[in-house]
Formats: C-alpha cells, structure tokens, sequence
C-alpha cells in the first residue's frame, strides 16, 4: 500500500506546504494551517461516479445543444436573479448569513419544481428528514417528486443520484460534506474543494442542475477556498438584517445571465414571499416633511427602484467627527461631503454626518450621489425636502453633475408611483423622449440643485 501524503494546508486561503507555519505566506493570517492526508485514488474510487469518461473531442460547430428551454421555478424574482430559469446542468452556490433564509427558500424552490414533474433530490447534512419535514410543513410543502434524504457522505450521496437520476440536486450544506479519498475533516479547504469538483463533473456530465448552500465567514464571504466560486456557474447571496423583513438575493457571477438582478423577498411565517413592487413597499413608511429625507432612484439590472435615503448631521465635540452609512458606500460619502465644503461652502468639519439607506437595500452606483448631497445640505439646514421630488445624478469632484443611464426608466418609475417633479442631470433630461407628466428641472452644477431645493 502507498503511503498517505501529508501536507499543511491553510484553511483561511487554501495554500498548501509541506510543513507546519505559523503563518500563512500567501494571505498572512496566523495559526490556520491544518495537517491533512490524501490518499492517491484507486480506480474503485474513480468508478463510484458512474459515467462514461472516454468522450470524444468534437468541433464545436458539431456540439448538439438541448432545444428545451429554461426551467421557471414559478417563483419570478428567482428567475430574475437566474437569468429568466434554471439551465439544465447549472451549478449554482448560495451563500448567506445564518438564518437569513437560504434553506427556507430553496425548499420552496424545489416544491415548486416537483409539482412541474421534475425529480428533486434535497441531500442535508445539518438536519434530518423529519427536521427537513416539520420545515416543510410549515412552508408548505407537499410535492411527491421532492425526495429528502439525511447525508453527509458524498459517496452514499452519489449513489442515491444513480438510483434515483434527479432533475435537480441540493447539498445543504457543502461544508458538511465529506468523501472518503481525503481524510481530513468535512468543511476543511480540501474537502470543500474535492466534493465541489465532483458534484461538478457529474452535474455538466449528466445535465442534472445541482445547488449548493454555502457558509459564510464572519467577514461575509463564503467559506471554504477561492476556488469554489470559480467553479460554479452562478454565485447568489442572501443579504438582509435579520431585524428587518425583507431579504434581497443579488446574483455576484453568472454565466448565463446578468449580475446586475436582484430579488426581493420578504420573510413570513410561512415562509419567503415575492415582493412584485419593491419601490412602493420600500417607501411605505417614508415620513414626510422632515428634514434628511429623500426620495432616490436606482437601477437594478432591468428593475428601477425608488428608496429612501435618510441623512443626519449633529455637530460634536470629538476632533475626529464620524461618518457612518450603511447601504451606501462609505468612501463615497466622503468625497461627496469634501465637495459640499469646497464647492458650497458647508462648514462640516465639525459634524457627526450618518446616512442610511431604508429597508436594508445597498446601492452601488453613481446615480445615488446627487441624493447624498440633497440628504445631508437638507438635514444640516434642517430644511425638507418637497415629498413628492425624486433625485438622481452622479456628482464629480468638481461639483458638476453628470448624467447617468437608464435615466428613462427611472421617470417611468417615478411618476407610476405619484411623485411630481424630478430634478436630474441636464443631460439626461435632453435625452428623455416621449411625454410625462412629472415635471423636469436639470441642473448642471451641486449649488444649482440646492438653489432649487432650498433656496440658498
């Protein structure tokens, strides 16, 4: 019998040596290398994935593709986030905060498909089929084709597959998957890795669609190695505070759609339920004629949505004031309030400055920057902002506004929900064709836009 290797693996980057380190050389962190043994498969290892490896090579102009088309999944803001359905032989990771949701909506998803005849197999390793079941039923489930099984082998696993030859496969979760080549313990950066490899090549072999529940560390990525996201076709997070309701499902790679789709859910008690009109729930509870509050509009992927965006400025004492955001990016809040200083002549060097964004939402793009302005110039002037006005325009560090994209879509939104005026780039409103109703005032400059919202 060969001997075992035996190598020191870091479980924080996956980096590999011969001997113990103290510290990782590759991502610098201390204490985390791991003594872990593999064994040089045998063939009888290499058989118990039942499929036929000897595949030709074939010019790709002769490669057949399957004329079937998407699977929905009857949920529509997962279509979205998938890129209109699930493809067959897609493998797909969700990841996400503990208890924000993932099982709960995978389940429901799977329900879903068995009722449309399609063979589910839901492989848990964190519960057993009677916990998965009293989940179930308060979900509702009650498809016949969803089959439920308690397993962390990855070898019991596969064979289950051959018997059963499922439509789709989920591994819940694939930290607590282990195979029995590798000795090291399940969740370790080298079963992370062989597991995903394997339910890989069978998924792409086998056109089975495959979906993996991913842990997370306390930094907010996925655990496990790097390469895990790299293998798979579609990387979903889960993102929400658990206080709040609403959950928002936001595609970070996917090969057969757009990054840019979010979902909106929102947690009851039976369950994740679809959000059609996210603007309209976000801004339900906006308050009206108080200062720091303003109405702005975003673009997800294909979707407008209008959020509220709430500034305050105290002043304090400290040397170092504070800035504090949350949805927005912090970097950016900073540069947007060294212009008020420069360009307006706003002292806030001596201000405490938070901003959020309502409903938990996170909002990348630039078109949020002429907001900020109008939140924090509103409350540091205690001056409100009309109700019924929406804003959008990215701001240069020289205090001009510049147009953005989509800027159509964006008034389409805003007047389907009520509001009367919008004040956006000059540029944007040269491009904006057809007749509104709502009314346009472009600005080319950050003291124009506070001139017409507050006068000064």
């Amino acid at each position: 019998m060969k001997k075992a290797k035996t190598y020191f693996s870091c479980q924080s980057c996956g980096y590999h040596a011969p001997r113990w380190l103290g510290r990782c050389p590759d991502c610098g962190e201390w204490d985390t290398m791991i003594e872990e043994k593999i064994n040089e498969p045998s063939p009888s290892q290499v058989e118990y994935l039942g499929i036929d490896v000897t595949e030709a090579p074939l010019p790709i102009t002769e490669v057949r593709l399957d004329e079937e088309d998407r699977i929905s999944t009857c949920i529509k803001e997962f279509d979205r986030v998938l890129g209109g359905g699930l493809v067959a032989g897609a493998m797909v990771l969700v990841g996400g905060d503990p208890g924000i949701g993932k099982s709960t909506l995978l389940l429901q998803v799977m329900n879903n498909l068995g009722h449309l005849k399609k063979t589910v197999l839901y492989a848990s390793g964190e519960e057993s089929a009677k916990q998965t079941k009293m989940r179930g039923e308060r979900l509702g489930v009650s498809s016949k084709n969803l089959y439920v099984v308690s397993e962390i082998s990855l070898e019991k696993i596969i064979e289950e597959v051959k018997k059963l030859k499922p439509h789709v496969l989920v591994i819940d979760s694939i930290q607590t998957i282990y195979t029995s080549i590798l000795q090291s313990a399940p969740g370790s950066i080298s079963q992370v890795r062989e597991t995903t490899a394997k339910l890989m090549y069978i998924s792409k072999k086998t056109g089975m669609s495959t979906f993996l529940i991913g842990h997370v560390t306390k930094e907010g990525a996925i655990a496990g190695p790097r390469v895990l996201e790299h293998m798979v076709d579609t990387v979903l997070y889960f993102e929400g505070d658990r206080g709040h309701p609403y959950r928002i499902l936001r595609a970070y790679k996917n090969r057969y759609g757009s990054t840019n789709e979010i979902g909106v859910f929102e947690m009851k008690e039976s369950g994740l339920k679809e959000v059609v009109n996210p603007s309209e729930l976000f801004l339900s509870e906006r308050p009206i004629n108080v200062s720091g509050s303003v109405v702005i509009s975003s673009v997800e992927g294909s979707r407008p949505i209008l959020v509220e965006l709430q500034a305050l400025v105290s002043p304090t004492s400290f040397a170092v004031p504070r800035r504090t955001t949350i949805g927005v990016d912090h970097n950016r809040v900073s540069l947007l309030v060294a212009v008020l200083e420069k360009k307006v002549g706003m002292s806030l060097a001596n201000h405490d400055i938070f901003l959020n964004v309502a409903g938990g939402v996170r909002i990348d793009e630039p078109a949020v920057d002429l907001g900020i302005i109008a939140s924090i110039a509103s409350n540091y002037f205690d001056k409100p902002i009309d109700p019924k006005t929406v804003v959008f325009g990215e701001v240069g560090l020289g205090g001009e506004i510049r147009g953005i994209s989509q800027g159509d879509m964006r008034l389409k939104e805003s007047e389907k929900l009520g509001f009367t005026q919008c004040i956006l780039p000059k540029a944007n409103k040269k491009t904006c064709k057809g007749k509104m109703d709502i009314k346009l005032i472009g600005v080319n400059t950050v003291e124009e836009a506070l001139e017409i919202l507050f006068g000064l």
